[in-house]
């Protein structure tokens, strides 16, 4: 009976100390949530938007010649750039017409 006034003490006394330094700090949600976010942004955010914009600067920068892989695995040379479409020549006489968003990559023709 003696050791349950004592167990209850133990739990009382370790409820009223106060958290201090950093694991305090990171004990709190919101700044948990904070640091995720910052993590994330850094993580998968920034990288995916610095992709998306060389990928636009390559595709605005198309010339006829230049050799293009579709999204779904087409492998071409440009034939006629239009505002939204390119036209792709795929074999000899064979011309397929896509949206310029259905490049996936571009390799720059050679210039001699």
């Amino acid at each position: 009976m003696t050791a349950f006034p004592t167990l209850s003490t133990i739990l009382a006394a370790a409820d009223a100390t106060p958290v201090n330094g950093i694991g305090g700090l990171l004990g709190n949600p919101l700044v948990m949530m904070g640091l995720m976010f910052v993590m994330f942004y850094f993580l998968l955010i920034r990288p995916q938007q610095r992709q998306r914009k060389e990928m636009a600067a390559r595709i605005a920068a198309l010339q006829t010649g230049d050799r293009v892989v579709t999204s779904s695995g087409i492998h071409g040379l440009v034939h006629n750039i239009k505002e939204h479409t390119v036209v792709i020549k795929v074999s000899e006489g064979t011309m397929i017409e896509f949206d310029k968003v259905a490049i996936a990559a571009v390799h720059k023709r050679e210039s001699k």
